[in-house]
């Protein structure tokens, strides 16, 4: 993140105590997203995937309603910002992982970012996630990950587990395109919201999508490759490994009014 930024938990100014918790355990989870027209395009995804995983690493939910009042207290009133909202607790540590109870939620503001990327080449690396269903705060394979790729001359990395089935990037879900149809893998990941946002909008842009286990093998079969994240609705990638993929500005742009289809919501 860059520009200035303000960090509360549970609605008032994060102490040094806190944040020096936060960066000695590694431990919670988080979600990130864009703040347009002082609502967000889809909130109901993000707070229903950190209810689920209040619920799955703490025991508790937070709560719907209280989730929205502390978005709206950080937004304070903003018309666009970036938010990362996570969720940790004093409680768990290494010596004490068994506490249950409700985390608290600290929210992170700041200008909205750039997008993630033009045009990336990939580089493919057997790699998973560990707990892949979850937005979790252990980023260091990720960061790792990405680094290797750049050094070895990529922008970024795409991941096959160990069955050899077509994961994940880094940071985005990777969908492919045959004529009009969106297929996107079928493996162990995450679940993404501008990954579900474009498919919710996919038939207003002329287009379908499935999921089906997909192999490296398989990407001869497509004419196209994209990537997105919250920060990169769409964005069409370069190559994968030796493979190179056609830009085809015209099906970014129907990707991107998929994604945009779907409307602001109000926080």
């Amino acid at each position: 993140m860059s520009g200035a930024v303000e960090v509360s938990i549970d609605g008032a100014a994060a102490t040094l105590d806190d944040l020096a918790h936060v960066a000695l355990v590694n431990y919670g989870a988080y979600t990130s997203f864009r703040v347009e027209q002082g609502g967000v395009r889809g909130l109901d995804l993000h707070l229903a995937r950190l209810e689920a995983e209040a619920v799955e690493l703490f025991g508790a939910p937070v709560g719907d309603s209280h989730l929205r009042g502390l978005i709206r207290s950080a937004v304070g009133g903003r018309d666009a910002c970036w938010l990362r909202v996570s969720l940790f607790s004093h409680e768990i540590s290494p010596r004490t992982p068994d506490w249950q109870g409700v985390p608290k939620v600290m929210i992170a503001v700041s200008p909205p970012p750039a997008p993630l990327a033009d045009a990336p080449r990939l580089q493919i690396q057997t790699y998973a996630r560990e707990a892949a269903n979850l937005k979790h705060a252990a980023t260091f394979g990720l960061i790792r990950a990405r680094r290797i790729a750049r050094l070895a001359g990529f922008d970024d990395a795409l991941f096959i587990d160990g069955q050899g089935l077509i994961s994940e990037g880094s940071l985005w879900n990777v969908g492919f395109v045959r004529d009009d149809q969106v297929i996107w893998p079928r493996a162990p990941m995450l679940a993404g919201v501008a990954q579900a946002l474009v498919q919710r909008g996919l038939a207003d842009a002329g287009l379908t999508g499935r999921m089906e286990p997909l192999r490296v093998t398989d990407l001869e079969r497509f004419d196209a490759a994209f990537f997105c994240n919250s920060a990169t609705p769409a964005c069409a990638i370069a190559t994968i490994g030796e493979r190179m993929f056609a830009m085809r500005p015209g099906l970014i742009e129907r990707l991107q009014g998929a994604w945009a289809s779907n409307p602001v919501q109000p926080i």
